[in-house]
């Protein structure tokens, strides 16, 4: 017969870590802590288990005796809070690629908790929800997908623990599956990986491990220290081992919170409810949040006069780790917000007023960049680190880019490719640079459409590149200190093509209507085609109506003739920019 690490560690109250490290000091290599034992192993280490602590508790006696009284008080300062305060259940977060399983993985682990009895049937939907396994809660946080986990982070929300990927055995690792992997490392959070769909025909988990490896998810049973789980969501087989996984982990991470510390909870979900008013669900990661406490919770503020758990039942308090829907607040506020208590509502109200001044004064104020200088800024003692979001417009362009990136010679600066994709640079990228102060690296592709105000709004670099050379010198140059461009682009305006014309001794005409900034005559231009650069050209004639003009601007419309391009295509974008000398 045999038991499983973790399981043994349970029985002896100690922590699974020490159980491995005991196993190789017997002589028992590549242990995880989900790998098993045979029974006579197991009976030695609860032999030598049992006899320690009776050894430490003498060698505890006769130090009592020969401690000095400084020796005592630096024993006890070395305690931390973190050890002294009590554990807290682990918050999890399920992510992946569309399709894999998500919701359905949800609400099987929900139904396991209606099988356990647990009052209150399914959860209702307040972004989170707790789940009571045998007698150890677990918190799971609903979240719309990878970029709104990364928006919380980036606003120093960071409220999840653990993190289960998603991926089905069938279909195997997909681009979503990619960004939510580099999504959930960035943000330094462990992560499981749950294989779903194994009672499909084609599942190949062999495959999906594979996959996962080559990108640093080493299993365990190969002897790394990720943990995979098979599942099948839709059949709710393996959803205990999944629960089984998460609790290890949590021992593992040692999760504490204390309930009398000062209140530390972020928004993660909000809503406006008709009968209600503006609602927020909420999770406690130090203090108690109280029916009755004055809250700061960004730019609004109010007396919480009702808290609701995750089942919609009414609650007085929750504690550290616990999801809450609070009701009292005066606007809804935005995920990742940080809940502050106060002594009363007039300081509640002078608080909440000051945060909305400080952030118009910021939204008025001309933009502030991410700097090359700030994104290699370090400590004088650590090398540099220059975080790179990759994107590109095909694969073999994207391995291309890699590859040659990854033979550049390490100078000044240490190089680390945090996300790699394929496609125009989206919205998720610039939530995800600006969480780890990342410069984004295109490669013909551009950012589109509201991606473009998204970046001007949290002033992050961009850098794209239509030549492979010259994107891996510039790399190499900042790599080695050089942080300074030669030239800098500045993009002038953005115009949507709504009609195509064919005119003769002409070629191809398009009617334009420019949706931001301005186009002007002879400028230079690309030809963005969903996100993706099929030209770049320059403008060889402008007009509006029938007469020729110098620049269009902002929400008029103009028919643009392109020099030596006519394949263009209705809902094409015309991206008109400049290139001007950096000034020292």
């Amino acid at each position: 017969m045999k038991i499983r690490v973790y399981q043994l560690a349970k029985e002896l109250g100690v922590p699974s870590k020490q159980l491995v490290e005991e196993l190789k000091k017997l002589g028992v290599d590549i242990v995880s802590y989900q790998s098993t034992v045979d029974e006579e192993t197991a009976d030695l280490l609860r032999e030598l288990l049992k006899a320690e602590p009776s050894k430490a508790a003498e060698n505890g006696k006769e130090s009592k005796v020969e401690s000095t009284e400084e020796e005592t008080v630096t024993a006890e300062a070395g305690k931390s809070e973190k050890e002294l305060a009590p554990k807290r259940p682990p918050v999890v977060t399920v992510m992946g690629h569309v399709d894999h399983g998500k919701t359905t993985l949800l609400d099987a682990i929900r139904r396991t908790r209606v099988a356990e009895r647990e009052v209150g049937g399914i959860t209702q939907s307040i972004g989170a929800s707790v789940v009571n396994y045998k007698g150890q809660k677990i918190v799971f946080i609903d979240t719309p997908g990878h970029e709104a986990f990364t928006e919380m982070r980036a606003r120093g929300a960071m409220v999840t623990d653990i993190v289960v990927l998603v991926v089905a055995a069938d279909e195997g690792v997909m681009p979503q599956t990619i960004e939510a992997l580099n999504h959930a490392k960035a943000a330094g959070v462990a992560i499981i990986v749950a294989l779903n769909k194994m009672d499909r025909p084609g599942a190949n988990p062999d495959r999906v491990m594979n996959q996962l490896a080559a990108m640093g998810l080493i299993p365990e049973s190969w002897g790394g220290d990720t943990i995979y789980v098979p599942v099948s969501a839709i059949k709710g087989e393996g959803i205990e081992d999944l629960l089984e996984a998460i609790i290890l982990i949590a021992d593992l991470l040692d999760l504490r919170g204390d309930p009398e510390a000062p209140l530390k909870a972020y928004v993660i979900e909000s809503r406006l409810d008709k009968g209600k008013g503006p609602l927020a669900t909420v999770v406690v990661r130090e203090g108690t949040l109280r029916v009755g406490d004055f809250v700061v919770v960004g730019t609004t503020y109010g007396k919480i006069r009702a808290m609701f758990d995750d089942k919609g039942d009414p609650i007085s308090s929750a504690g550290p780790s616990m999801p809450a829907e609070i009701m009292g607040i005066q606007d809804v506020p935005e995920a990742g917000t940080l809940v502050q208590r106060v002594d009363s509502l007039e300081e509640a109200e002078r608080i909440a007023k000051s945060n909305l001044d400080l952030q118009r004064d910021k939204q008025q104020k001309t933009r502030k960049e991410f700097s090359l200088e700030e994104i290699l800024s370090s400590s004088e003692e650590e090398k540099p680190v220059l975080n790179l979001i990759l994107k590109a417009d095909t694969a073999g362009s994207l391995e291309a880019v890699q590859n040659a990136l990854l033979k550049l010679e390490k100078g000044e600066v240490d190089m680390n490719i945090i996300h790699a994709g394929v496609g125009a640079i989206s919205d998720g990228d610039v939530i995800l640079a600006e969480a780890s102060k990342a410069l984004i690296v295109g490669f013909n592709v551009r950012p589109v459409g509201k991606t473009n105000k998204l970046i001007e709004e949290k002033g992050i670099k961009v850098l794209t590149y239509r030549i492979i050379y010259d994107l891996v010198d510039d790399m190499a140059n900042l790599l080695k200190g050089l942080v300074k461009p030669k030239e800098v682009e500045v993009v002038l305006g953005h115009a949507e093509v709504r009609r195509t014309f064919k005119v003769p001794r002409v070629g191809t005409v398009a009617g334009c209507y420019v949706t931001d900034g301005k186009i002007v005559r002879n400028g230079r231009v690309r030809v963005l085609r969903n996100g993706v650069i099929v030209a770049e050209t320059s403008i060889g004639s402008l007009k509006r109506f029938k007469d020729d003009v110098r620049e269009v601007v902002q929400g008029f419309e103009c028919g643009v003739g392109l020099e030596n391009f006519h394949d263009i295509k209705e809902g094409d974008i015309l991206e008109v920019y400049t290139i001007q000398e950096e000034v020292a």
